[in-house]
């Protein structure tokens, strides 16, 4: 089975520019909850957007399951969650409306769902908790939920990649550690790859299986046990 993710000496400069990545080589195996993180600033954003290909490589090669990620078949497969400034929350949309429009990327479908696509939105909203809300508006949820419902979003879609963009910006401790749990129990029951983005990683720290710190390139790839104490401080990350 080929890889979920390859980046083979991977760079890349914006408009040939400085580089912001440089010789990154990473391998995600289908199946990996892994975090992400590093300082602002240090490249991880343009990597995911190099994964996801949106942005095409300097030089070197962004794979998905063995295809260029810019010319990836499948990309209903892949689920993105943008940052919580990205995602449009001032809609007036309900949870349900949210989540349906996952279930129509997967189905290539437009108009009113049939039953089978039906069925799988209300499966999503109840994987991450959101059924007693889920004819509400989107704006009357707090941030925690927002996120509960996006991700909810992907899961309609039945992605084999699930990707977060700094999920946990603007929610509070207590959300973030139920984000956390979610992600995990997701991962547990559904073998969904996880790639979770953030410039800190404590949330999931006990949950994830390997921990991938960028700055420019690679500067560490392991379990979050074997980390050198300094990275364990936040404020190393931020810097």
């Amino acid at each position: 089975m080929p890889l979920a993710v390859e980046f083979r000496s991977l760079s890349f400069a914006y408009d040939g520019g400085t580089p912001v990545l440089s010789d990154v080589d990473l391998c995600v195996a289908p199946g990996e909850f892994i975090a992400v993180a590093g300082p602002n600033g240090g490249g991880k954003t343009t990597l995911m957007r190099l994964l996801l290909g949106l942005e095409q490589p300097t030089h070197g090669e962004a794979l998905l399951w063995g295809e260029p990620a810019a010319r990836f078949s499948r990309r209903s497969t892949l689920g993105y969650l943008a940052q919580r400034s990205q995602l449009g929350i001032d809609a007036p949309v309900t949870v349900r409306e949210v989540v349906a429009a996952g279930r129509l990327v997967r189905s290539g479908l437009f108009g009113p769902l049939g039953t089978r696509h039906a069925l799988a939105v209300e499966e999503a909203i109840a994987r991450v908790g959101l059924e007693t809300v889920a004819d509400r508006p989107l704006t009357q949820l707090s941030g925690g939920q927002q996120q509960r419902a996006f991700i909810a979003k992907a899961l309609a879609a039945e992605p084999a990649l699930l990707v977060l963009d700094e999920p946990t910006t603007g929610v509070d401790v207590e959300a973030q550690e139920a984000l956390a749990q979610l992600l995990d129990r997701l991962h547990r029951e559904l073998q969904v790859t996880i790639l979770y983005v953030s410039h800190e990683f404590g949330a999931v720290e006990r949950f994830v299986e390997r921990l991938v710190l960028v700055r420019g390139g690679i500067v560490f790839d392991g379990a979050p046990s074997d980390l050198p104490g300094v990275w364990h401080d936040p404020s190393h990350v931020h810097v």
